[in-house]
C-alpha cells in the first residue's frame, strides 16, 4: 500500500469521527438560552475532542510528509491509532452527558492515553521502516511533548477517581493543558524538511 492510500484512509476515518461527535450534540427542545446553556458540558467535551482529533490529524499529516515508505507494521500501527481515536465520540458523549462525573472522565483519559501510546508506536514503526538517510528520525528528535502527554493522561485517570470534590474537573483541566501544548503547530518536521 502506498503512503497516499494510508493517508487518505486515515483522513476519512478522522472525518467520520468528527462527524459522529457533532451528531452527539442534541438540539434543545425549548427555544431558550437556559436550555442552550444546559448543554454546556456536552459542548465543552465536544470542543476538547474536536481539538484533539484536529491535533492528531495535523500531526499525522506532518509525520507522513517525512515518510518515504510504509510497511505492514505501519499499517497495523496506524489502525491501532485510529481504533483509539474512534472511541473519542463515545468517551466524549459519556463525559459530557454525565457532567464530568468521575468514571466517564477517567474513561476519556484512558482513551486519550491509549491514543497517545498508539501515536508513539506509529512513529516508531515509521522510523524503523524508512530507508537510511531519511530525515524522520532527526525531525522527531527528543519528542518532549510526545513523552509528557501520556504521563499527564496517566496521572489524570486516578485523579478523576479520587473521592474528593472537583477531582474529575482537575483531570479535565489536565486534558485541556495537554491540548494547549499541542495546539501550537509542531513544526519540527517541516523545519527539518526545509533544511
Amino acid at each position: 500500500m502506498s503512503k497516499g492510500r494510508l493517508e487518505a484512509f486515515s483522513d476519512g476515518v478522522l472525518a467520520i469521527i468528527i462527524t459522529i461527535m457533532v451528531l452527539e450534540l442534541t438540539v434543545p427542545h425549548e427555544p431558550t438560552i437556559e436550555a442552550l446553556l444546559g448543554l454546556w458540558p456536552v459542548f465543552i467535551s465536544y470542543v476538547l475532542s474536536f481539538v484533539y482529533v484536529g491535533i492528531y490529524w495535523n500531526n499525522h499529516h506532518h509525520l507522513f510528509q517525512a515518510v518515504k515508505v510504509v510497511d505492514g507494521r505501519v499499517l497495523w500501527a496506524n489502525l491501532h491509532l485510529l481504533f483509539w481515536l474512534s472511541l473519542f465520540p463515545f468517551a466524549t458523549a459519556w463525559m459530557g452527558e454525565n457532567h464530568f462525573a468521575a468514571v466517564p472522565v477517567a474513561v476519556y483519559g484512558f482513551a486519550a492515553l491509549m491514543a497517545a501510546v498508539a501515536y508513539y508506536l506509529l512513529v516508531r514503526a515509521l522510523i524503523r521502516c524508512q530507508p537510511e538517510g531519511t530525515v524522520l528520525r532527526r525531525a522527531i528528535g527528543s519528542d518532549t511533548k510526545g513523552k509528557i502527554s501520556p504521563l499527564v493522561y496517566a496521572a489524570a485517570i486516578p485523579i478523576a477517581l479520587l473521592p474528593i470534590p472537583y477531582a474529575p474537573l482537575v483531570s479535565f483541566a489536565m486534558f485541556v493543558a495537554v491540548a494547549l501544548i499541542w495546539v501550537v503547530p509542531d513544526v519540527r518536521i517541516e523545519r527539518t524538511l526545509r533544511a
